[in-house]
């Protein structure tokens, strides 16, 4: 479907990211070290037979492991994906774990890790309960990323202007015809 709408601008939304492209996204970056060395939860749950490397990105496809799959889809031809929504990793707007943030970079494509709209899903004071309005303009290459926070626990309830992005698309955004 990418490679027959290239002139489209291309939005996917999927549970996982890919690997190294938002916050917490490389291998074991979704566990921790104990005192005693031996890996827990940090961000997700540790599941010995789960393959816990990969707990925070996409990491089956096809019945591969790591296979790269949408990785060597997406460096092949740069700029193909616009905009990959994530939203597997539940944490504070702010994490930037890994060196990486809820929003980034790369092949060409931004990566927003949009999760999530509860309180109680992992760790006790990590998660934040927010989401995402994205605002296009038809004609323009511009979207505007802002971050509205549901309750006050991590700051101020309502918007969350210190997240606000505008990211670049390949393209002019075009509204259907009819809409």
């Amino acid at each position: 479907m990418v490679e027959e709408n290239r002139s489209s601008v291309i939005i996917t939304a999927h549970h996982y990211v890919l690997k190294n492209t938002t916050v917490a996204s490389g291998e074991w970056e979704g566990m921790q070290r104990n005192k005693n060395g031996e890996w827990e939860p940090h961000y997700h749950g540790y599941f010995p037979q789960g393959t816990p490397q990969g707990a925070s990105f996409l990491y089956w496809v096809d019945s591969k492991p790591d296979s790269g799959a949408f990785e060597s889809v997406l460096s092949a031809a740069p700029s193909s994906v616009d905009l990959w929504l994530g939203a597997h990793t539940h944490t504070f707007p702010d994490d930037t774990y890994g060196g990486k943030s809820h929003i980034e970079r790369r092949w060409d494509t931004t990566f927003i890790n949009a999760a999530g709209l509860t309180l109680y899903h992992s760790a006790p004071g990590t998660n934040v309960p927010r989401s995402w309005l994205l605002t296009f303009t038809d004609g323009s290459d511009e979207v505007s990323a802002r971050c509205y926070l549901h309750s006050n626990d991590f700051a101020p309830q309502g918007w969350y202007p210190k997240f606000d992005r505008v990211i670049k698309l390949s393209k002019p955004f075009k509204m259907p015809a009819g809409k």
